[in-house]
């Protein structure tokens, strides 16, 4: 109960320049929500922010909030669409937890009661988080809809997705970081690539997120080119 104490203390202390009427979420209540410290919390954000800003080209908002020492200290501000892509890299309970948190938010700025819509079983819940990512993700992977794999491109050629993604690597074209292929900084800005999100279960039937390098029509001919010289 001290720790819920503190963070909503700390929540009501936010000092943010954005003046527009949008809601947002900071680390800390998603911390809150997700039981995680929050510096964790800001951990997996940080880690996550190299591949949101390559598709949208812009970075996480950060704001200062003041702690119970008066000391102002950083945390994340994050849009709905920002803090759903981050839940893709949480468990189920965790993702569930924050989805229905920005479905309270809307009711309640919408004036509805929040008892207007009641999920029943942890199933239920489970779907229906699913359910609001899936929309979230489809936003977010509108840029890769008509974009390559790795195995798109390489077939032609006798090469699965794997072998194009180490010989690309050879090359000094992709690096691996942060969990998957990424271009390496000479190529960055050059519109060869877009990140698609996708949803998997695991061994253990848990669901999972993540996002894949794709290849825009300028990427692919940019690999074609290599393949054929």
């Amino acid at each position: 109960m001290k720790q819920t104490a503190i963070t909503i203390s700390m929540i009501n202390n936010i000092n943010t320049s954005n003046k527009h009427d949008e809601q947002r979420m900071t680390s800390l209540e998603i911390a809150q929500l997700t039981g995680k410290r929050h510096s964790d919390t800001m951990r997996a954000i940080r880690n996550m922010e190299p591949a949101w800003e390559k598709v949208n080209g812009r970075k996480f908002a950060l704001v200062d909030y003041q702690d119970q020492k008066g000391e102002f200290r950083p945390c994340y501000s994050l849009t709905k669409t920002e803090t759903l892509y981050i839940a893709t890299k949480f468990n189920d309970e965790a993702r569930a937890r924050l989805v229905l948190r920005w479905e309270e938010l809307e009711v309640a700025r919408r004036g509805q009661s929040p008892c207007a819509r009641l999920l029943g079983s942890d199933e239920e819940v489970l779907n229906e988080a699913d359910a609001i990512i899936g929309d979230e993700l489809d936003k977010l992977n509108r840029n890769s809809d008509y974009c390559y794999s790795p195995t798109d491109i390489g077939k032609p050629f006798g090469l699965e997705g794997r072998d194009l993604n180490s010989f690309l690597a050879d090359q000094g074209i992709i690096q691996w970081a942060n969990g998957q292929w990424n271009l390496t900084s000479r190529y960055l800005g050059l519109g060869l690539t877009e990140s698609r999100s996708f949803c998997y279960h695991g061994r253990n039937g848990r669901r999972k997120y993540q996002s894949r390098l794709v290849w825009t029509e300028a990427g692919r001919q940019f690999i074609l080119d290599i393949l054929r010289s």
